[in-house]
């Protein structure tokens, strides 16, 4: 009996994520929470585009860039043991994990917390993230949006040309 696993991909609705992250994630990317990322933040780190990755960022697998938005996908198994592997690279790339062996276990848990988060959701669930610091840590508290349920105001920017 096949088991279905389901991640997120990163979703743009509108061009808002290259307007406010550093550095956008690409639509359909495979993403992670990435709250690793902010472990030894302070208040002050929290400034400009940081603070919007800070405060509802995804990171994305491919270019390890930030997302607003995910969508529950189901994934092939041997996929994501090749993206435990790319976040495991990362993590020495980036973070200075000592080796890839080091960081498997870290970047393992990381695909299994997305895993989790994704489990329950219906595929093409959006999904948010909201983070803050508190006193004993980072806070993230996640939200999913039905398909069907999701109106544009709930997941969307509005500007106008005025």
């Amino acid at each position: 009996m096949n088991t279905i696993v389901k991640l997120a991909r990163t979703v743009r609705f509108d061009e808002s994520d290259d307007n406010v992250f550093h550095r956008p994630a690409a639509p359909g990317e495979w993403a992670v929470s990435g709250g690793f990322e902010f472990s030894n933040w302070t208040e002050a780190d929290l400034t400009g585009k940081a603070r919007q990755a800070f405060a509802n960022g995804w990171l994305g697998l491919d270019s390890f860039g930030r997302a607003s938005l995910v969508a529950v996908a189901h994934v092939e198994p041997a996929e994501v043991d090749v993206l435990v592997r790319r976040l495991a690279e990362h993590f020495v790339d980036v973070y200075g994990a000592p080796s890839i062996e080091a960081a498997l276990p870290a970047a393992r848990a990381e695909i299994d917390h997305m895993q989790d988060l994704c489990e329950d959701p219906s595929p093409n669930a959006i999904l948010v993230v909201s983070r803050e610091l508190t006193e004993s840590g980072i806070r993230e508290q996640y939200r999913a949006i039905k398909a069907s349920d999701a109106e544009l105001d709930q997941v969307a920017v509005h500007a106008t040309l005025e």
